[in-house]
């Protein structure tokens, strides 16, 4: 009885290590197709914002990029929870839900959260909110990139010299946290460089805020616009339309947003350097996204 117990138990310890190695050595991809399938983008944004909202999801804001394409920002309490505990985890408190047309078929899609729980170097894995989503909305694939696991993520930069999730641009300061909050708040209302606000999600228990952002441009300014930046780099068939909106995050007293070279390629991150479709064709986009942000929040 005691030989059965012993062994009972080296079994369950060698399968704990097993599972936990390969939970660790799991490839995970930058988003999740949730389905696919007829209707409209309207049709189908009803019925994700009353399937979201069932699962205990807060709707923060939507934005509609350009033609058959629409995206829904939610959050809910692990979400908050997670980016309250999390240093910077303001990037990380909310999901995006996106509905596109692509053929004869409309696809429903989000920000995979394991992978991005990774990425922006979070304490906890969100799998809880991976699993309301699927349950929500679906999943039959994850998609967007080869892959990588969750300690690639955890250390993820595009190339030598390129930035880090830890190497942010800082974007204006100010006096205090309610300071710079207001006036970010304020200016984004305003409208100015073609940069207006998605989304507010304010993070509990701390000085940390997350917007979304809209950005609009056209002329030599085309290099910050959300469409144009799109179709260079979404032309694969299923589409990675969740990867918008961009994020200003107000932490402490200063405004940050992470470096598109960075935020980008974190969505984008098999995107070839050089070729008809490349990071070559938005190499401009990068410093025209910062100076945009910058000279929308600034003092």
């Amino acid at each position: 009885m005691v030989r059965m117990t012993l062994k009972t138990v080296l079994l369950s310890a060698l399968f704990l290590f097993c599972s936990t190695v390969s939970a660790a050595d799991a490839i995970l991809k930058p988003f999740v197709l949730a389905s696919k399938g007829a209707g409209t983008v309207a049709e189908k944004s009803a019925q994700v914002k009353a399937a979201l909202t069932s699962a205990g999801f807060t709707v923060a804001g939507e934005y509609a990029p350009y033609a058959g394409a629409h995206i829904i920002i939610v959050t809910n309490d692990e979400l908050k929870k997670n980016a309250a505990a999390s240093e910077f985890g303001g990037y990380g408190a909310v999901q995006r839900v996106s509905i596109t047309e692509a053929g004869n078929a409309v696809q429903v899609s989000y920000v995979n959260p394991v992978y991005m729980s990774n990425v922006y170097r979070m304490q906890g894995d969100l799998s809880g909110v991976a699993a309301s989503l699927a349950s929500a909305l679906g999943s039959l694939e994850e998609f967007g990139a080869q892959g990588m696991t969750a300690k690639q993520a955890r250390k993820y930069h595009y190339m030598i010299g390129m930035e880090y999730f830890d190497e942010p641009s800082v974007l204006a300061e100010y006096g205090s946290y309610e300071e710079a909050l207001l006036a970010v708040d304020t200016k984004l209302a305003n409208n100015k460089n073609g940069v207006s606000k998605v989304y507010r999600v304010d993070v509990p228990g701390k000085q940390e805020s997350v917007f979304g952002v809209a950005m609009k441009g056209s002329g030599d300014g085309k290099y910050m616009d959300d469409q144009f930046i799109m179709s260079e780099i979404d032309f694969r068939d299923v589409k990675s339309t969740a990867h918008l909106p961009y994020e200003v995050l107000v932490s402490g007293n200063k405004v940050y947003a992470l470096y598109a070279r960075f935020r980008i390629a974190i969505n984008f991150p098999d995107l070839s350097m050089m070729g008809q479709n490349s990071f070559m064709n938005i190499m401009k986009a990068p410093e025209a996204i910062r100076l945009a942000l910058q000279k929308t929040v600034q003092k």
